[in-house]
């Protein structure tokens, strides 16, 4: 994975920890960037460590402080274990003094994810999470769009991250590129929730701030087939209040059939995309027009486009999602080097963890949840546009 083309000085380096499911896609998408190399992976999992290095060619380490020695200084560590786990490893990263960019949530209690904040912050450390879809172009045409006024101020957001029935899905057969089993248990323990509701919390609270209050509701409302004590929820609605005004509807289940449409409708139109797992997603606008008595949106819509663009390679579709998963942990790296805004913030994380949380653990008989982290809007449109 080293290109000699690329200055030695100009190299970014990251340490993979977890090398389940999950660590293909981000393995592909490190491909992207050529002037990435990978110094190395370890994982509990010792037969799984074997399987992965050798595929991809990566060297394997017996011990995680061994890994996080020879990672330099300016690397950024991929946190991929299991959710249960990323608080405890993230904490033995950034106590041993390294940058580290998680998997989402960045822990399972909103205490742990402040003390993990609090902690890189003190030692003078990057923290990040999982989703980096808000850094995509399409993310960033519907924040251009908003920021331009095309539909006028935001009052509604209507977002669904529907996956289907997946319990009668042939999930048996979901294998990533090196072998390694699509984890069922593990993601109907871990809830539908917590796994997907950054999808779309990231890419609004990065356009719009501060989430103010979420009235949510959320239930198990299928047979999972595993022990009659798990009780994570698969369904979650939540109704969500920024500070700045706008209001968000999002539903989130595996139950209902695949939907992961965005629309937002404004003083003079609407804003769509079909499909917020697709990096490069058309965005829509259809303005709004009377005609005679009736008030109605353009049958035509309008394609947005981005302005500054990003050339190069595309991440392929890979199962259900056509992602760039390093677009996150690359921003890192960038900021390390060049300096700038980071938009790979901490702020950002942890502000969509608490929501997430929310989300999960609302029940059936849920209270209005004051939040209580902030994340500032972020300047989208400046990704990409110093370094490389």
């Amino acid at each position: 994975m080293i290109d000699e083309s690329t200055p030695s000085n100009a190299r970014k380096f990251v340490a993979i920890i977890g090398c389940g499911f999950v660590a293909d896609l981000y393995l592909r998408s490190i491909e992207l960037h050529t002037e990435v190399d990978v110094v190395g992976v370890f994982d509990i999992d010792r037969d799984r460590l074997k399987a992965f290095c050798a595929y991809w060619d990566l060297k394997s380490f017996g011990e995680l402080e061994a890994l996080l020695a020879e990672l330099p200084e300016d690397g950024v560590v991929l946190n991929l274990t299991s959710p249960a786990a990323h608080y405890e490893v993230t904490r033995a990263c950034l106590e041993f003094g390294r940058h580290v960019y998680s998997e989402k949530p960045l822990a399972t209690e909103v205490d742990q994810a402040l003390e993990l904040v609090d902690l890189a912050r003190s030692r003078n450390l990057l923290l990040a999470g999982a989703p980096c879809s808000y850094l995509s172009e399409a993310a960033r045409t519907l924040d251009q769009a908003i920021d331009h006024d095309l539909c006028g101020p935001v009052r509604l957001i209507y977002a669904e991250l529907d996956d289907g029935y997946i319990p009668q899905a042939p999930h048996h057969l979901w294998m990533s590129e090196s072998g390694a089993p699509w984890p069922y248990e593990d993601e109907m323990r871990t809830g539908c929730t917590l796994e997907h509701a950054g999808y779309v919390l990231t890419w609004m609270i990065a356009i719009f701030g501060s989430i103010k209050s979420i009235t949510a509701f959320s239930t198990t409302t299928i047979d999972k087939k595993l022990d009659p004590d798990c009780k994570t929820p698969d369904t979650s609605i939540g109704i969500i209040h920024f500070e700045a005004g706008q209001i968000l509807r999002l539903t989130i289940t595996i139950v209902a059939p695949h939907n992961h449409q965005v629309l937002i409708t404004g003083d003079k139109g609407t804003l769509s995309l079909d499909e917020t797992w697709d990096n490069y997603a058309k965005v829509k606008y259809r303005k709004r027009f009377r005609i005679r008595r009736r008030l109605m949106e353009s049958p035509i819509a309008k394609r947005l486009r981005l302005h500054q663009r990003q050339d190069g390679a595309r991440v392929a579709k890979r199962g259900s999602s056509k992602m760039n998963y390093f677009l996150g942990p690359n921003e890192m790296l960038r900021f390390l080097k060049y300096g700038g805004d980071n938009l790979a913030s901490s702020d950002l994380a942890l502000h969509t963890t608490e929501a997430t949380l929310v989300l999960q653990n609302a029940g059936v008989t849920s209270t209005t949840h004051t939040m209580r982290t902030r994340c500032d809007p972020l300047p989208l449109h400046k990704y990409g546009m110093s370094g490389t």
